[in-house]
């Protein structure tokens, strides 16, 4: 008998224990977060320490359906391969209900088709090719940041002001390089039939050979240049191009350029008077971006980069969706995401049912140098919807997913 008791106390303890697991997995929601924190640290961190900032904010008002969030995050080494298998582990063994992030455009299309073949949300953060919604959109991926297309349309509105008719274009030599050059060129021709683009330089994604790429661009004798360069490679091409007067007396655009964690790094050398995309925390008076800047640097004791903004609008977004949806079913938030409007430190935006894409804009301004660093001056916030293609144009370049 005795034996039939200590046996039926450790079952119901066992019991007691898996239920009192059961009952705190039931009070979190988890979110995926695959990105490439290795590969490009001075971008993916800052985007990390957005969505950490957010995550806690969240939680100390009461999380969201009365859950806690919790993101749980991987490192996909900026491969394609290595990202969808940390997604099913993600679904599988984590039971998150999402996943988001992911920072290269050829990683994130590959996330973006695993979500089609799976019926599993993806958010995309933060990469910008436009197939992402478009030739390769499904009823399962959405994004957040503005694409190749919106912010390449938006220089290619001030390029067109400039008398220049002979542009010359670089860029890295995969899906968003590719995207971002086909996009400006359309958008600055429509507006400018009578420009020619002279040579497209297409170096390797981080294999930039500066010293060649700027000889064959001084070669075509471009007035003007479209640069789409980032990262380690956009500070090669900025000092060699200064070195060899690559940029005097020409129109020089910047896509990306004007944001922190690539003008940054450049400290004196950064260039001056490109026209550029990017991000001038430092001179964004709105009260919800000035609340937003104030309390990522009491948390980090740094100062926020795109991806910080990037980082802290996706969560947002996020919650926003299961609040919608009243569910973390998949289906539910899915249809919670389609037309899903919220307020974010950089103004309202709506995730547009059509394709997916969100509405949140871009900053475009001219770069200068301060007290030895870049910075941008002259600028103003463009907002996303005025830069997106109409319902009827995007039918055409979208597969009937929904």
């Amino acid at each position: 008998m005795y034996r039939k008791l200590v046996g039926l106390t450790a079952a119901a303890a066992m019991a007691a224990n898996v239920m009192g697991t059961a009952a705190f997995a039931a009070d979190t929601i988890k979110i995926g977060d695959i990105n490439s924190y290795k590969r490009l640290p001075g971008h993916t961190i800052p985007y990390k320490n957005g969505a950490v900032l957010a995550v806690e904010t969240i939680n100390a008002k009461g999380g969201v359906l009365g859950k806690q969030l919790e993101m749980i995050s991987r490192d996909d080494q900026g491969k394609p391969g290595e990202a969808i298998k940390i997604a099913e582990e993600l679904f599988t063994s984590d039971e998150v209900v999402m996943i988001t992030g992911s920072l290269f455009s050829h990683v994130g299309l590959a996330l973006a088709s695993y979500a089609g073949q799976k019926k599993r949300l993806y958010l995309a953060a933060e990469p910008l090719a436009d197939a992402l919604v478009w030739g390769k959109g499904n009823r399962y991926t959405f994004r957040l940041r503005p694409s190749t297309h919106m912010q390449a349309s938006m220089l290619a509105e001030i390029a067109a002001e400039n008398p220049a008719k002979r542009w010359a274009t670089i860029a890295p030599n995969y899906a968003y390089g590719k995207d971002a050059v086909a996009a400006f060129k359309k958008a600055l021709m429509e507006k400018r039939p009578d420009v020619e683009f002279v040579t497209e330089q297409w170096p390797g994604l981080f294999k930039i050979d500066a010293g060649a790429e700027i000889q064959a661009l001084e070669a075509s004798k471009p007035e003007a240049i479209y640069n789409v360069t980032f990262g380690g490679d956009l500070a090669k091409f900025v000092r060699e191009g200064a070195l060899r007067g690559l940029f005097k007396d020409r129109m020089v655009l910047g896509l990306l350029t004007g944001e922190p964690e690539y003008l940054d790094p450049l400290k004196d050398e950064a260039p001056e008077g490109w026209v550029v995309t990017g991000y001038p925390w430092y001179a964004i008076e709105e009260p919800a971006h000035k609340a937003f800047v104030e309390a990522y640097q009491a948390r980090w004791d740094d100062y926020p980069r795109i991806g910080s903004l990037v980082g802290y609008n996706t969560i947002l977004s996020i919650a926003a969706a299961i609040e919608k949806a009243g569910s973390t079913e998949t289906e539910a938030l899915v249809d919670a995401m389609k037309g899903l409007t919220l307020d974010t430190p950089s103004g309202s935006i709506t995730y547009r049912a059509i394709d997916h894409q969100s509405t949140m804009g871009a900053w475009v301004g001219t770069t200068t140098v301060k007290d030895g660093k870049g910075m941008m001056v002259d600028w103003a916030y463009k907002e996303g919807a005025n830069y997106l293609p109409s319902d009827e144009e995007v039918r055409k370049l979208r597969p009937a997913t929904d």
